[in-house]
């Protein structure tokens, strides 16, 4: 992926050995940083990474709501059931699905937390999020160093700038989605594949005798490496790498070293690893990024849980996460001329649309680039100064720009992370914390699969029962989700009785009304929770109810 560093305002770049300090970068034009205001304390890396780490620490602990339910069953339960011993594995662990390569960092967590003796309800809900957000900070620090690398150093803090404001990365990146890790390994991945690209060309990263010699530069083995370990954890992230690497294959001179000496070393012993890693978990032969691509490529297996059409991620989910930086990114594409990175996210956005089934978070590690490029906007207005434009003016525009910028994500992130859909969590804490005091005997959730955290929150080893929605192999066949929600009450009557055998029972506010006679002579609400002011896919779930047994009050 060749490319030309540019400036964002056409003045050539930086040196590397500047140091990219603000500073420096200030007295070449013969001005002081007109940025941002806080580019102070983005003087070193060092600085950058202090304040992505305070921020995203923040940012997770404020992650107070349900966004899709892979964040707990997907990685949470895997690694509780990995380390204290019981946790529930869903119908994908059972067919090999899914590798123990990204459950396995939360375990370490858990086992961490259990030998300090803090796996408290607190901790155990909290502890995750925050170690996801010191890698959602080196994702940050990557950013900033590949605008830096690609543009200059104005460029990286408005791209900055741009990814700590977006709505929808404060709301996802500390959660601990594997596509979350994905992001962070994307952006760290493609910082050392482009210095790769400049010591090759000769830029001062390595030495002119190691580019004589034709050695492979380290960095492009680093980069190959995390690219080998996003697609052991998601083996989707191919579509991004094949994108990459193609490009520069076609310019490669020693095509021939590159496969054999770099790509498919690094590529067998990560896939030796994480095969004997998962041959160990699942204790028999499972060769899991096969059996991945083949149920959600080849087989279309992922439309079970719903399709879109095929320009959803253009007409609606990119855009949506993207919201109000879209026209400065687009602008950006189209000043920087950076077109193979613009192609980049135009390439994975086109994949993914063929796919049926499509979710936000597919797409979510392609994001970061556009920030980039939002980045490149900014900055460029920011430098208009001494060149013909009225400085005031100029500084209105960019002014403007921020304030709409914050004014229209800072709010929408803060809701959807503090307030949208935030029951169940509270619902499972609540439970939790009435579990250790003893008040919990079994539990019965009577709303759609997987709606709520499960043992990974309640941390309490007690009888719990969901509704099962393992898909089936007749197509047409209904699970218990569907069951239940087509006529909640013959349901509950035909499967589970009086329901005498569970001590709660909790459910969401839509189905209530349809099992309260049901529940009116053994059962007495005990809380409820706000939920949701909006629907999303479903009737409107605006709270979530607790139930419990009289005879156990």
């Amino acid at each position: 992926m060749s490319h030309r560093r540019r400036s964002n305002a056409g003045d050539p770049p930086p040196p590397e050995g500047t140091g990219g300090s603000s500073t420096a970068e200030a007295s070449s034009t013969g001005e002081e940083n007109p940025d941002l205001p806080w580019a102070w304390a983005l003087g070193s890396e060092r600085r950058v990474l202090a304040l992505a780490l305070a921020f995203r620490a923040a940012n997770a602990l404020l992650v107070r709501t349900y966004f899709n339910p892979d964040e707990h069953w997907q990685c949470l339960e895997v690694a509780h059931r990995i380390v204290f011993g019981y946790g529930h594995l869903t119908w994908e662990w059972k067919r090999g699905l899914r590798s123990y390569l990204h459950p396995f960092i939360f375990a370490a967590l858990y086992k961490i937390l259990s030998l300090l003796h803090l796996d408290s309800p607190w901790f155990m809900a909290m502890a995750p999020r925050l170690l996801q957000s010191v890698f959602a900070s080196f994702g940050d620090l990557y950013l900033y160093k590949l605008s830096k690398l690609i543009f200059n150093n104005h460029v990286a803090q408005w791209a900055l700038f741009s990814q700590l404001v977006n709505w929808f990365m404060f709301f996802c990146i500390t959660r601990t989605l594997s596509n979350s890790m994905e992001t962070v390994l994307t952006v760290t991945g493609l910082y050392y594949w482009f210095v790769a690209i400049e010591s090759v060309k000769g830029n001062s990263v390595v030495s002119k005798q190691q580019a004589a010699s034709k050695q492979s530069p380290p960095s492009r083995k680093m980069a190959l490496l995390i690219a080998a370990l996003a697609c052991a954890i998601r083996p989707t992230s191919a579509i991004t790498w094949l994108y990459v690497g193609l490009l520069d294959f076609i310019q490669m001179k020693s095509k021939s070293r590159f496969i054999f000496l770099e790509v498919v070393p690094l590529g067998v012993f990560v896939l030796a690893v994480t095969t004997f890693l998962d041959c160990w978990m699942y204790g028999s032969r499972v060769i899991v990024p096969l059996n991945f691509l083949k149920f959600n490529l080849f087989s279309s297996g992922g439309d079970y849980y719903g399709t879109h059409v095929f320009h959803w991620y253009f007409s609606q989910g990119f855009p949506s996460m993207i919201w109000t930086f879209l026209p400065f990114s687009i602008s950006g594409i189209l000043k920087s001329r950076e077109w193979r990175l613009a192609g980049l996210i135009v390439w994975v956005l086109v994949v993914y649309s063929i796919l049926g089934h499509k979710e936000f978070r597919f797409v979510l590690p392609v994001l970061p680039f556009m920030f980039m490029f939002s980045g490149h906007n900014l900055a460029a207005m920011a430098q208009l100064k001494g060149k013909g434009h009225n400085e005031k003016g100029r500084l209105s525009r960019l002014k403007l720009s921020v304030i709409l910028l914050i004014l229209t994500n800072v709010p929408m992130a803060l809701y959807m992370s503090l307030y949208h859909q935030r029951g169940t969590e509270d619902a499972m804490l609540y439970l939790s914390r009435e579990a250790h005091d003893g008040r919990v005997k079994s539990v019965l959730f009577l709303m759609p699969c997987h709606s709520t955290p499960y043992y990974s929150t309640l941390h309490y080893n007690l009888p719990m029962r969901f509704l099962d929605c393992t898909p089936s192999e007749n197509k047409g066949t209904l699970d218990e989700s569907d069951r239940f929600l087509m006529n909640p009450a013959d349901f509950v009557g035909e499967v589970f009785g009086n329901l005498s055998s569970f001590s709660h029972i909790v459910l969401f506010e839509s189905e209530e009304r349809h099992v309260k006679l049901l529940l009116r002579n053994s059962f007495q609400e005990v809380r409820r929770f706000f939920h949701s002011h909006f629907k999303v896919d479903r009737d409107l779930q605006s709270s979530v109810v607790v139930y419990s047994q009289k005879s156990v009050l």
